[in-house]
């Protein structure tokens, strides 16, 4: 079958939920990807940071076959051999003394939440029901009824009531507001050290160790969300590295699975973590052997090949190089490491221009209309780069 044939099985008995470019991908490897034709992509949203170690890597690849041979899925009811070595490995390389492990980014996120109010009742005393969660506006944590609850994008939310209660929303980058909002039932304060779904919107500097400063004081949890942020994307291990903003929970997932299979996780320290006890929260496939084994590999290449150095000089390059693009049209150019968005004027309709950069051989997508995001995978080269980017010039030259 040719590209246009899996496109129309795709939307014959497919649920119409996305609206993706009209491209189909059939092979990968490294930077790039391929369709049924044989013609050549830059990926430069790499599965939305899920793909950081690049297609296929060959190390992950390995790691998972040989896993395949052995065992794959144990559930929780029982040991096995790859669960410990890869909460090890976790916790090793974020710094947190437990790791509590899941599947999807979203599950992730509600693991953090579930813990928090856990923690809001039992070590500080908060009246179970009553416990409350700042977040900020502009959030993407997830799509299901609680991360939706969150939300105020009326797509993510809309028609989904009723909503899960607790929440109070702040504007994003407002340190001020948080403190503001703060009451006696306030358990915890859950924001993106970057957002990304909103299109890449940095905070202003200082924001994040004021979060950090406001949660001690008021002897509350500052959770950050680093499932689109986290494993080098932004230049860092971790985006709230660029502070000093340790966080009580991380949330990670994406590129913790190395392209290869949804892993997800929460780290926090015993403080945090000792609220779960047998039967308050699992996971069938959390934590299996396959997950086990590939997230250890996953974690490997990001310290073998120093992807955050790479993502951090090279997203000095690509935003520089961006910044000399002459358009009446283009507004701003931000982000850390390889993780960024072009935004264009307010009523501007990216669409059209992620379909021209697919023409150039470029596969990027756009967010809340006028901005279009550019996260390639961080095994890009220094050579690669400067080829995707003259492409993208092009493009975004003639807008």
């Amino acid at each position: 079958m040719n590209s246009r044939d899996y496109i129309a099985l795709d939307n014959r008995y497919g649920a119409h939920n996305y609206h993706p470019i009209p491209v189909v991908i059939s092979k990968a490897r490294g930077c790039k990807v391929w369709d049924p034709e044989g013609r050549e992509y830059y990926d430069f949203l790499s599965a939305y940071s899920a793909v950081n170690q690049g297609h296929l890597h060959p190390h992950i690849v390995e790691a998972a076959r040989a896993q395949l041979e052995r065992v794959t899925l144990t559930s929780r009811a029982f040991h096995n051999d790859k669960m410990g070595p890869f909460l090890q490995k976790l916790c090793e390389y974020t710094g947190y003394e437990k790791a509590l492990p899941m599947n999807t980014g979203v599950e992730a996120v509600e693991t953090a939440l579930k813990a928090a109010r856990r923690w809001g009742v039992e070590k500080k005393g908060v009246e179970n029901g009553k416990q409350s969660i700042i977040c900020a506006t502009g959030n993407f944590h997830g799509r299901t009824l609680t991360a939706v609850s969150m939300s105020n994008d009326p797509e993510s939310f809309i028609n989904y009531g009723p909503y899960v209660p607790g929440f109070i929303k702040v504007s994003f980058g407002d340190a001020t507001a948080v403190r503001s909002a703060l009451e006696k039932n306030t358990v915890a304060v859950l924001v993106e050290p970057i957002q990304g779904e909103a299109g890449v919107v940095v905070p202003p500097e200082g924001y994040l160790t004021e979060l950090r400063k406001i949660c001690s004081d008021a002897g509350i949890l500052l959770i950050f969300d680093e499932i689109q942020t986290g494993f080098c994307r932004t230049g860092r291990r971790f985006a709230w590295h660029y502070e000093s903003a340790r966080p009580d929970i991380m949330c990670l997932g994406k590129a913790l699975g190395g392209g290869i299979m949804p892993i997800s996780a929460i780290v926090a320290d015993h403080e945090v973590m000792d609220v779960f006890t047998p039967g308050t929260h699992g996971s069938t496939f959390g934590g299996n052997p396959l997950a086990g084994a590939v997230g250890v590999a996953a974690i490997e290449v990001l310290e073998q090949e120093h992807l955050e150095e790479n993502a951090f000089r090279l997203g000095e390059r690509f935003r520089q190089a961006i910044g000399t693009v002459e358009s009446a049209r283009i507004r701003l150019v931000r982000g850390k490491g390889l993780l960024n968005a072009v935004v264009f004027e307010e009523k501007f309709d990216a669409y059209p221009t992620c379909l021209a950069l697919k023409e150039k051989g470029i596969l990027a997508k756009q967010t809340h209309g006028n901005i279009v995001r550019f996260a390639p995978p961080l095994v890009i080269s220094a050579e690669e780069l400067e080829d995707a980017l003259e492409r993208i010039m092009s493009v975004l030259g003639n807008v």
